[in-house]
């Protein structure tokens, strides 16, 4: 529905989530966290849906930050708890099975740009603005910025936007591997739902292996890394996608994998 704060649409076997607060700049707030949770699950839940894009409303945000409203009066617990909840959610995107694509068409401030961390590939409007804007607020981000940002851009790029709190453009984002690739504004969809096409063609089991297999060795040794990857290769000869996608390529022709 138009008026929800979060909204989907399904574009053949893509579902497209939208962040619907364009008058706030799709900020995040306790709805908009119940909604984004609820469409994760739905699409966990729906064997047709190969991937998913996550974008915001109108044509300034992805998701300019929280709402920064619901913080006054906060105690310690009350952050904590609003910090747990943020991170409950990102989590079941980033171990969702099914790729999600965040299609960022404005800015990605705090918990906006957060939100993109979680999301498995990253595709930025050339107007698109990244940062952690907290210190300004005197606080720290709590879904997952300081953790998942220097996983992703390392440690010296992540502290320059942690500490300083300023903005990068989508071609900085690019340069440092914040984002897989920047398009023009006009484009942003059409690249977000080509590269989740792309995804759709190939092995749901293996996508959603290869998923758990870069989590489950993002912290741990190398060789420690490398035992759940052989762990993990060995169970999929237990698929029917295996079958089909070997018996597909000596036979010279396209797999059909069924979801």
């Amino acid at each position: 529905m138009s008026g929800d704060v979060v909204t989907t649409n399904d574009l053949g076997g893509v579902r497209v989530i939208t962040v619907n607060r364009p008058d706030k700049l799709n900020a995040l707030n306790e709805a908009v966290f119940d909604g984004l949770e609820a469409a994760v699950a739905g699409v966990a839940e729906d064997p047709a849906i190969g991937a998913a894009i996550i974008t915001g409303a109108g044509e300034k945000a992805f998701v300019a930050g929280a709402d920064i409203g619901q913080f006054v009066g906060a105690d310690c617990a009350t952050g904590e708890a609003a910090s747990r909840r943020g991170q409950q959610v990102f989590n079941a995107i980033e171990q969702s099975g099914a790729v999600f694509i965040a299609a960022i068409n404005g800015f990605a401030l705090g918990g906006g740009c957060e939100l993109a961390l979680s999301c498995h590939l990253r595709v930025a409007a050339t107007t698109a603005r990244f940062g952690q804007p907290e210190v300004k607020l005197g606080l720290i981000p709590g879904w997952g910025g300081t953790q998942r940002l220097a996983r992703l851009i390392g440690r010296g790029r992540a502290l320059e936007l942690l500490l300083g709190g300023g903005m990068i453009d989508a071609a900085t984002a690019l340069a440092w591997g914040l984002v897989n690739r920047v398009v023009e504004s006009a484009e942003l969809m059409a690249a977000a739902l080509k590269i989740a096409e792309s995804i759709r063609q190939v092995s749901p089991a293996a996508v959603a292996t290869a998923i758990a297999a870069v989590n489950a060795g993002a912290d741990l040794p190398l060789d420690r890394a490398l035992q759940v990857e052989a762990r993990m290769f060995g169970a999929c000869f237990g698929t029917a996608d295996m079958i089909e996608g070997v018996d597909a390529f000596l036979a010279k022709r396209p797999p059909h994998f069924v979801r």
